[in-house]
């Protein structure tokens, strides 16, 4: 069978993450929501996405096809119902299509009269959907202490240098080639999950639920609580708690990151500071794409979103509820406003817009650092969005 991941409405609420990438490739927990799908059916897949993305993230037909919502997480209630689908039935819960099955040629050109000829199946399964940005936080400490079960279930975590200090030793799981030095990890009240040639720095002290990606580092003194997810090939220190950092992003230095979400290749100056609490301990209200207004959130502990590329200097302060757009470079003094659009150059005093050819330039730079090539699929899609959010910087 082959196996589609496919986005619905949710991904304009999911913006500016899902600017540069499907749902399907939001990190949540350990693993991406594609990883989920893709460990849980034992299969690879492929996305349907939009047309600008869709060079990066290629479509693969068969005769046979299940189509898979990607904001929807992967259990084996649901892998089995996705399973027993018949041709053109849809797997549902409430109005939302979980699954479909279809042919080759019915993908593109979705005949709706066909398919709801079909009885749909009503999944037996307690769904777990993201639907907006502060979803990525909520649900992230029981994504995590399911993304561990599945990537150590019948295997065997490297051994714990004796130097390290632990607790609650059965809940950590270390990957080959990663490296602890003199550290403390406290697993007592959830897992900790180390990845492949990771590194913990001396004085760093992780408290699960967290996991540390591949190839990512903590540096020195760093102190990440938990409910906190940082992918592979990102450089973390200060202080980190109730948080998701996407991957190749920079937070190297002092300063803290609350309940907030980076995307990929941000890079945060030294004692950045993100607000997670307002003074009045009101619930937060955070800027949504969709409705391009800021929504309620009913949440009393939510900070920063930022889109990917996007970098802030030495001292940002963000206000509590803040969303980022893709590329941003803010910089200076005092409490930035809480929506930034993507492409915008400035501080508190103003912005303007961020050239997209220096932009480009950048993305190129920082690409070289890791070894990677910013090719022209990357350009094309970062022109694209350049293009589609004009809009916003005229605000």
């Amino acid at each position: 069978m082959n196996y589609i991941l496919f986005g619905d409405q949710t991904r304009n609420h999911l913006l500016p993450f899902t600017f540069t990438r499907p749902i399907a490739d939001i990190r949540i927990g350990i693993l991406t929501v594609r990883e989920k799908w893709e460990k849980m059916l034992n299969a690879t897949t492929s996305t349907l996405t939009e047309d600008y993305l869709s060079k990066k993230f290629p479509l693969v037909k068969s005769a046979d096809n299940i189509l898979i919502n990607s904001s929807v997480f992967p259990s084996q209630t649901i892998i089995k119902e996705i399973h027993e689908l018949s041709p053109n039935q849809t797997l549902i819960t409430g109005e939302t299509i979980i699954a479909l099955r279809l042919k080759s040629e019915d993908i593109e050109n979705l005949d709706w009269d066909l398919i709801d000829s079909v009885s749909p199946l009503k999944t037996e399964s307690k769904v777990e959907k993201i639907g907006f940005l502060w979803d990525l936080i909520n649900m992230n400490e029981e994504a995590i202490r399911k993304d561990f079960e599945l990537i150590t279930k019948g295997r065997k975590s490297q051994p714990i240098p004796k130097h390290v200090k632990v607790f609650g030793e059965e809940n950590i799981f270390i990957e080959k080639g990663a490296v602890l030095e003199h550290v403390t990890i406290n697993a007592s009240g959830g897992p900790v999950y180390i990845g492949k040639n990771a590194q913990i720095m001396d004085g760093a002290m992780l408290r699960g639920p967290m996991s540390v990606g591949e190839d990512s580092k903590i540096r020195m003194g760093a102190k990440i609580y938990d409910a906190t997810s940082i992918g592979p090939f990102c450089k973390v220190g200060g202080e980190v708690t109730h948080s998701i950092i996407f991957g190749y992003t920079n937070k190297a230095h002092d300063g803290f990151l609350g309940h907030s979400v980076i995307g990929e290749w941000c890079n945060l100056g030294a004692d950045t500071n993100t607000s997670n609490l307002k003074n009045s301990y009101e619930n937060v209200r955070l800027w949504d794409y969709s409705v391009e207004s800021f929504v309620r959130t009913d949440l009393q502990f939510c900070g920063t979103f930022m889109g990917d590329h996007a970098k802030c200097g030495i001292n940002t302060m963000f206000n509590t509820g803040t969303v980022v757009g893709v590329a941003a470079q803010v910089f200076g003094a005092g409490f930035m406003r809480n929506f930034i659009p993507s492409f915008s150059w400035g501080s508190v005093s103003g912005f303007s817009m961020h050239n997209i050819d220096k932009s480009i330039n950048i993305a190129k730079r920082v690409y070289a650092r890791r070894n990677k090539d910013f090719d022209q699929v990357e350009e094309d899609v970062l022109r694209y969005v350049y293009d589609q959010t004009l809009s916003y910087r005229q605000i």
